[in-house]
């Protein structure tokens, strides 16, 4: 009966220490991806897709 006890004994104590080892487990879900920036769309491709006839407007650096 006492090597009944002791087994119960074992296994409760095995199984207390493996759930603590489970619980010290950090797990990050996410995504971990650093910030790109954009580029700006060339002001030919912008004038494509407003429809405008003159890219002018979307050219910062041209000021005829």
């Amino acid at each position: 009966m006492e090597i009944l006890k002791n087994k119960r004994l074992i296994t409760q104590i095995t199984i207390i220490l493996f759930t603590f080892t489970l619980t010290n487990c950090a797990v990050r879900v996410g995504t971990n991806h650093t910030t790109v920036k954009a580029k700006p769309l060339p002001p030919g491709q912008a004038k494509k897709i407003t429809g405008e006839k003159s890219a002018k407007n979307y050219a910062p650096g041209h000021n005829k």
